[in-house]
């Protein structure tokens, strides 16, 4: 140093030299600060050793060798294919390639399917991430696979194949979760996608042909159910309404069997009190009952034929309202009202029978 500093190194050269090496301390303390995006984590490291993790915005730590600073990307959606590779290969656009040792399962019912699953994945917690377990990407993917086969492995075939997707992909997520949490990974599953459910290659197509005829099964029991909602409504409807002619029918019999007695009652009552009236009144209603709707003669004494007395007419009876509801001509009207005027007939010929006068009226 006293060779290298001029004057020999006396008071002004150690003076020099606390001046260098305080910029150059500053300088190097000056390295500490770092910016954390908004993307990002900061991951604090003090001799190797993680002391804190840091938000986005500027903050400080020791500067290396002392420190050191990790800022992984925390809001990029990672993802992991199991079943199935796809991506470039050599540098050129390859296609799907199947991985049948990930993709070949056991079901809950003992069949084997063919099922291609992708995980998407971020960082929660970066300071987990890279301290917690080792190969992250390994180890997710492990996970996955191991949570896919269990999940499968409970589940029918038949439910896997149709219906049952939504909910191997939740049941899938929420036992890939638990385990990483155990783990302390600092990962959050964001979403489990069923890529392809399929049976084996090998006998696709017979289970094609059996889900064709679960199909058909499914659509006759959907004719039948609708056939039955359609039909039972009406039986029903036609039952009620059976139900309430009935009712009418036996409330209208009922009234009228009263309306009966009641009548007969009063009758009856009429009859005690006033018995000539009511047997005369009784007698013309049933004659006008039975005579009313027949054709009627009047027999009456009067003239025989030959001019002797004591004899009987036969006089037709004139229904004197059915000829003023239908008018006839004038001149038959004319030779109406001369035969009816008298209430009489013209003699009846000679080798008619004369009636006897003792014969009722």
């Amino acid at each position: 140093m006293r060779r290298v500093l001029p004057g020999g190194g006396g008071a002004g050269s150690g003076r020099l030299i606390a001046v260098v090496a305080a910029v150059g301390l500053a300088i190097w303390l000056g390295t500490g600060f770092y910016r954390v995006q908004p993307d990002e984590q900061g991951v604090e490291l003090v001799f190797g050793r993680w002391v804190n993790t840091t938000t986005p915005g500027l903050h400080y730590n020791w500067p290396t060798p002392i420190g050191e600073v990790y800022k992984p990307a925390v809001t990029k959606v990672n993802r992991v294919e199991i079943g199935y590779r796809s991506g470039t290969d050599f540098g050129r656009a390859a296609g799907v390639r199947e991985v049948n040792a990930e993709s070949l399962m056991l079901t809950g019912d003992e069949n084997i399917i063919d099922i291609d699953v992708t995980v998407f994945w971020r960082i929660k917690d970066a300071g987990a991430y890279l301290f917690e377990i080792q190969r992250p990407d390994t180890t997710i993917k492990s996970v996955a696979e191991s949570a896919m086969r269990e999940t499968v492995g409970q589940t029918p075939l038949q439910f896997v194949l149709t219906e049952g997707r939504a909910r191997i992909e939740q049941q899938t997520r929420e036992l890939m979760q638990s385990v990483l949490d155990t783990y302390k990974s600092g990962v959050e599953v964001t979403q489990v996608q069923l890529q392809k459910v399929d049976p084996p290659q090998q006998v696709i197509d017979a289970f094609r042909d059996v889900q064709a005829a679960r199909a058909d099964q499914e659509r006759a029991q959907n004719e039948a159910e609708a056939y039955r909602n359609g039909i039972l409504p009406r039986a029903r409807g036609e039952a009620e309404r059976l139900v309430q002619e009935a009712q009418a029918y036996r409330e209208q019999v009922v009234a009228d069997a009263e309306g009966s007695a009641d009548r007969f009652t009063s009758i009856l009552t009429a009859y005690n009190n006033a018995k000539d009236i009511t047997a005369r009144r009784l007698y013309l209603e049933t004659m006008e009952e039975v005579l009313g709707g027949m054709s009627k003669i009047i027999i009456e004494p009067g003239v025989s034929g030959n001019g002797a007395g004591g004899g009987q007419s036969v006089v037709p009876y004139l229904p004197l309202d059915r000829l003023i509801r239908e008018p006839q001509p004038a001149a038959r009207d004319g030779a109406e009202a001369a035969g009816t005027s008298g209430y009489s007939s013209p003699a009846a010929p000679a080798s008619a029978p004369v009636p006897n006068s003792n014969q009722p009226r």
